[in-house]
């Protein structure tokens, strides 16, 4: 009897081994907001969309900006999961390429290009909150 129970859990570990070696995508942890972004680094960027990507654990929008110095740049801006932003009324057609919004968030800690997005606000001045809830973002707008 102890046998058999050894052979299957050690079948049941292998088995386990075996799915997490031919795991095709990279495994992305959560993360709190405070990990990456600053509440002390509020931005606000007016730009137009590049591309949306409706992806887990968040989404991202990708928006070109004019820079201070008058070149354009990409950046991109985490939001919410793709379930939570459907339940807020965005879909897929609400943020396609060449969308002119203006986007409030917080800057990433690491000085990239990147932003914790918390508000779309549209041409007819519509605006949709993004954000991630509960993960420590601040909830006041910037």
């Amino acid at each position: 009897m102890q046998n058999k129970k050894q052979f299957f859990l050690s079948g049941v570990c292998v088995g386990i081994g075996l799915l997490l070696a031919m795991a095709s995508e990279p495994v992305q942890a959560h993360h709190a907001f405070s990990a990456e972004f600053d509440s002390n680094q509020p931005v606000t960027f007016e730009g137009s969309v590049i591309r949306m990507e409706w992806i887990n654990p968040h989404c991202w929008i990708h928006i070109e900006i004019e820079a201070e110095d008058g070149m354009m740049e990409e950046w991109a801006i985490e939001t919410g999961t793709p379930n939570v932003l459907f339940r807020r009324g965005l879909t897929k057609d609400a943020l396609l390429p060449g969308t002119v919004v203006t986007i409030a968030g917080y800057k990433a800690k690491d000085g990239s290009r990147r932003a914790n997005g918390r508000d779309v606000t549209f041409a007819d001045g519509t605006t949709a909150f993004v954000g991630s809830s509960g993960t420590g973002a601040p909830y006041e707008a910037p």
